[in-house]
């Protein structure tokens, strides 16, 4: 199975200037586990997830003030939407990461997460018995 069957289409997008509340609100009234982030002033798309949001808590920052820019990982593996469900996992693993943009050429296609991955694996092993 392809990364573009197992993907969520629809992508939360929050901008750099959101704090860290709205893009909480915005994550948790979707119910998805991150955020893209499009910087206009850079090259890329970046991804802020609930990790980045509970560091942020943690450091005791007030996220009324804290701005999405100051924690968004611009680093970021983008999976292709014509990889394989296994490739997209084999690259999560290996870089500890939970969810992968994916990009159909420069174009933000959507977001595959380890929840997809287990839904897809679970759908086909109920589908074999």
């Amino acid at each position: 199975m392809q990364v573009r069957e197992a993907m969520s289409h629809e992508v939360l997008v929050v901008g750099p200037e959101h704090t860290l509340r709205q893009a909480a609100r915005m994550m948790a009234a979707r119910r998805v586990g991150s955020a893209v982030v499009v910087d206009p002033e850079s090259e890329g798309v970046g991804i802020m997830t609930e990790r980045d949001v509970l560091n942020a808590i943690g450091a005791d920052l007030d996220c009324d003030t804290e701005r999405a820019r100051a924690h968004v990982s611009w680093d970021v593996v983008y999976a292709g939407p014509d990889w394989t469900v296994e490739e997209a996992a084999a690259a999560m693993a290996r870089g500890g990461f939970r969810h992968l943009v994916v990009l159909d050429g420069r174009e933000v296609a959507g977001v595959i997460s380890v929840r997809d991955l287990m839904r897809v694996w679970s759908e086909q092993r109920l589908a074999v018995r």
